[in-house]
């Protein structure tokens, strides 16, 4: 039986219990042609068991049950001490969200000013329509190889009407009740793309963090570290110094003050050095120029047919990375607090804030796994952290916009090149390499086919392996499923 079960009311005779999310689990030895009725939540549901079975698992579910959003669940005896841990939390998460949305955008070849629109219209409306209590969602280092490359290949125009399709996508899933479909992709598939984006990342960043003089950095993985090799001589000592000093900074404080928001102090103090003593690095305005102090106004993407279907491969990639990430940080933080999130809900707040983002000219959007433990730690317990936290970013925009652009381009790589090392989860390296040996080859396979070919062609060729993997051993009782908790 299912554990976290909330309600069970039936008008029949039959031994079932109703799962706090709408599902219904019945038990018993049933003859043919037999019948029952129970009601889950006050509405009927009608079943036949058709021959003699011992266990039948009926997922009819109540769409107010899987679909209502968490915020309305928690708004009734909502009171003052639970809103001053919430707007506390969702404040710490702010200043965590600030400097990482900027550098995400950065880094995947987009304007800064994008990542804090799409951490302000996408937080907001995941934490207002989601089915996690504590879920905070905006741009996310998963992305930046997929947005990067779109942008390359299709243009900014084209990434925002992928990132509006993706959103689609992400909706009708949500309202076939698609979310438990996650248990069917391998954990080795998500592990093995994931450690290859953070490689990819680190490499993307060397640049920044060593000051290296390079007029265009390749996209390829092979061709990319030629270059940074080619150009050794060039490196900056000054803008090295800076950002070493932030990644011992972050750690050290990660380490003494767990619940203090300590990446944007150490950015923000390694940047004041960077200023103060007149240092030769690059900023965020002396690249991009002067941040905005509003959000644009929203407007439909321009699109076509024949540009639908140009875009189609990457809108698909999008909507998967969206759909994994957001039900794999809503699981990790179940676990944290011992909440239970509700999967289509979630689905459908991941199509809403991508719509949402790319009316707005913002970037794909997903729940942030490092975001989410941090507001769990912080004391958030209700969407409310998540919808102050999105606040809390636009009145920075609105009010501190300039201050923001002297942050030290050296000071952004080494938090990325962090937050890579963290997405990759060393500490279970050792985990991973002791599993089957068919599950090993897969997650080396993703990865390898993530860094030297593409995303797409990892995710498809992994995915399809997986499965097929999974067909052959059917009979052999699966592993338990490890959350991840980067």
């Amino acid at each position: 039986m299912f554990s976290g079960i909330e309600s069970a009311t039936a008008i029949c005779d039959w031994k079932w219990l109703a799962r706090g999310d709408g599902a219904l689990d019945l038990e018993r030895v049933c003859s043919i042609g037999q019948r029952g009725q129970c009601v889950p939540g006050g509405i009927a549901l009608t079943f036949r068991v058709q021959g003699a079975t011992s266990w039948v698992r009926l997922f009819e579910t109540a769409p107010d049950a899987t679909m209502k959003p968490k915020l309305l669940t928690t708004l009734p005896g909502y009171n003052r001490t639970q809103f001053i841990a919430d707007a506390l939390a969702g404040t710490t998460v702010a200043m965590v969200a600030l400097p990482l949305s900027l550098a995400i955008a950065i880094a995947s070849g987009a304007d800064p000013a994008t990542g804090l629109v799409t951490a302000i219209v996408a937080g907001f409306l995941i934490s207002a329509l989601g089915g996690s209590r504590v879920q905070i969602g905006g741009p996310t280092g998963a992305f930046i190889v997929v947005v990067a490359g779109v942008i390359a290949a299709h243009g900014f125009d084209g990434l925002v009407l992928a990132t509006f399709m993706a959103g689609l996508m992400l909706m009708l899933a949500g309202f076939l009740r698609a979310g438990s479909l996650i248990e069917y992709v391998p954990e080795p598939v998500i592990n093995g793309f994931t450690i290859g984006i953070a490689l990819i990342i680190a490499a993307s960043q060397v640049k920044d963090l060593f000051g290296l003089s390079i007029a265009a950095l390749p996209s390829e993985f092979l061709p990319k570290l030629d270059a940074l090799w080619q150009a050794r001589a060039s490196v900056n000592g000054a803008g090295l110094v800076i950002g070493l000093g932030t990644m011992v900074l972050i750690v050290v404080l990660r380490r003494l003050f767990p619940r203090f928001p300590g990446l944007i102090v150490a950015v923000g103090m390694t940047s004041l050095i960077a200023a103060i003593a007149d240092l030769q690095v690059d900023t965020i305005h002396s690249r991009f120029g002067a941040l905005p102090d509003r959000l644009p106004l929203p407007r439909l993407p321009e699109f076509s047919g024949a540009r639908i279907v140009e875009l189609l491969p990457s809108a698909l990639v999008i909507a998967f990375l969206a759909g994994i990430e957001s039900l794999l940080s809503a699981l990790v933080a179940d676990r944290m607090f011992g909440g239970r999130h509700r999967p289509n809900a979630e689905m459908l707040a991941q199509g809403a804030a991508n719509i949402g983002s790319s009316l707005f000219m913002g970037l794909p959007a997903t729940g942030a796994i490092a975001r989410t433990a941090t507001n769990v730690r912080a004391g958030g317990r209700t969407p409310v952290a998540g919808i102050v936290h999105a606040l809390v970013i636009l009145a920075v925009m609105l009010l501190a916009a300039p201050l923001a652009g002297y942050l030290a381009m050296p000071a952004l790589a080494g938090l990325l090149i962090l937050t890579a090392w963290n997405m990759s989860e060393p500490d279970k390296w050792r985990l991973y390499l002791a599993g089957r040996r068919s599950d090993v080859v897969l997650l080396c396979l993703t990865m390898g086919l993530t860094v030297l070919v593409d995303l797409t062609v990892a995710i498809s060729v992994g995915v399809a392996v997986g499965l097929a993997l999974r067909l052959r051993r059917r009979n052999v009782p699966p592993p338990d499923w490890h959350a991840p908790d980067r």
